[in-house]
């Protein structure tokens, strides 16, 4: 695995980290780059900066191309990646199903919320707001 990336290298130390914790055999990745599309003009259109990889062990897919560096966008890849290894392994301890665990109860709370049904305000018997002319 090539270790250019336009990230610091705190956070490549602890994405090599979690690789390793995970058991990811990074020589079973297969990287491809191709051409990206969508906002970002001439420079998007014209370099492959789209990343994708495959992991056959688990049969994972991941694409990215939020940035505009192709370095970036593999070191996103790779994170995408090693989340995705961590759901199907251990969904328990994921740091990632624990986020839309919490995001999936929030929605729940605020559909119950929203079904029970409130009564109205009462008119208040005051001026209301408005002036007499």
């Amino acid at each position: 695995m090539n270790e250019s990336f336009d990230v610091s290298p705190a956070k490549i130390a602890d994405l090599k980290a979690r690789i390793l914790r995970l058991g990811i055999d990074v020589r079973l990745i297969e990287e491809s780059f191709t051409r990206g599309g969508g906002k970002g003009g001439q420079k998007i259109n014209k370099t492959a900066n789209r990343v994708q990889l495959y992991y056959p062990p688990l049969d994972i897919r991941v694409s990215c191309q939020r940035e505009r560096k192709r370095s970036l966008n593999r070191f996103l890849a790779l994170r995408e990646l090693a989340d995705q290894v961590e759901m199907k392994i251990s969904p328990e301890t994921s740091e990632r199903f624990k986020e839309f665990d919490k995001i999936r109860k929030r929605k729940a709370r605020r559909r119950e919320r929203l079904a029970t049904p409130t009564e109205p305000p009462a008119p208040s018997q005051g001026a209301g707001g408005c002036a007499a002319a």
